[in-house]
């Protein structure tokens, strides 16, 4: 029975939830306020603090008690992978859960919504498909995996797909690990020279502490898209760093963000937000 199915069997609305630790600053519960309002759905949704040595207990008392699905956010991405009895085929990749539901025979699905909610928010707002293009994806941790198995689902792949990383062998393990769905090429951020991209995607968190990859200007192609999965009220270094060197488009992760609970909202109640105009709420005016 789905979630909206079983609205209509009770008077009471679904209750969902993201759960992390920590948790005060999240806005995904404005985010689904905003997505439910707009949709005229009945829910309820609050971030709860879970910690990790109750992980596992919290999920299953949540289900148990008639709770709704559960978005899944740091440190517990993995352990939500580890403990989800079925795996859509963009978790299995990413090896990462942010996205919880029970399925109609009761069981515990786990799915990844981070890199459909990037590439969502690329094409959507800011009319940019990677299909044909060539891409640069800067890390080889959890979020560049994330990104990678979304674009594995993609019927029109990139051009070429470059994961930069600067321990080789992080990149060239994670090249390996998509073997068969994509071909990728793992390189350091010295082989960057002698190379132009259409699309750089930063999946890194440096630039929120004030660092910045090795990056040359004479990677960006003319009319390159720059892309921080980071998402901070100021610009983040690598924006300001795309910018400065011609960048036609620098954009930061709240689309992404709110993209990723679009993609989760639409699993649970079957019916799609738009996203542009809740990022228009939440973006800081000028």
């Amino acid at each position: 029975m789905s979630d909206v199915e079983a609205d209509k069997q009770s008077s009471a609305p679904t209750r969902y939830a993201v759960i992390g630790s920590p948790i005060s600053h999240s806005k995904s519960p404005l985010i689904h306020a905003l997505f439910a309002a707009q949709t005229q759905q009945a829910i309820t949704y609050e971030a709860i603090e879970v910690l990790e040595n109750d992980f596992e207990r919290f999920v299953g008392s949540w289900f148990a008690s008639g709770g709704g699905g559960l978005n899944v956010t740091v440190p517990h991405k993995e352990r939500a992978f580890a403990l989800a009895e079925v795996t859509t085929p963009r978790a299995t990749l990413a090896r990462a859960v942010n996205t919880l539901s029970l399925d109609s025979a009761g069981r515990i699905v786990g799915d990844n919504t981070d890199g459909a909610g990037l590439l969502n928010d690329l094409i959507d707002n800011y009319d940019t498909p990677i299909g044909g293009k060539r891409l640069l994806l800067l890390g080889a941790g959890g979020a560049s995996r994330g990104v990678l198995a979304a674009i594995a689902d993609l019927p029109n792949k990139p051009a070429s797909i470059t994961v930069a990383n600067r321990t080789l062998s992080r990149a060239q393990g994670l090249a390996s690990d998509f073997e068969g769905r994509l071909e990728i090429i793992a390189v350091s951020y010295d082989d960057l020279q002698q190379h132009e991209y259409d699309v750089v995607i930063n999946g890194t968190s440096a630039s929120l502490g004030g660092e910045l990859p090795p990056l040359v200007p004479s990677l960006l192609a003319p009319d390159c898209c720059c892309y921080d999965m980071m998402y901070s009220a100021e610009p983040t270094l690598f924006l300001r760093w795309a910018k400065e060197h011609g960048a036609a488009k620098a954009i930061d992760g709240l689309g992404m963000l709110i993209g990723q609970a679009a993609v989760a909202f639409s699993l649970w109640r079957g019916v799609e937000p738009k996203t542009a105009e809740v990022i228009l709420t939440l973006r800081p005016k000028a």
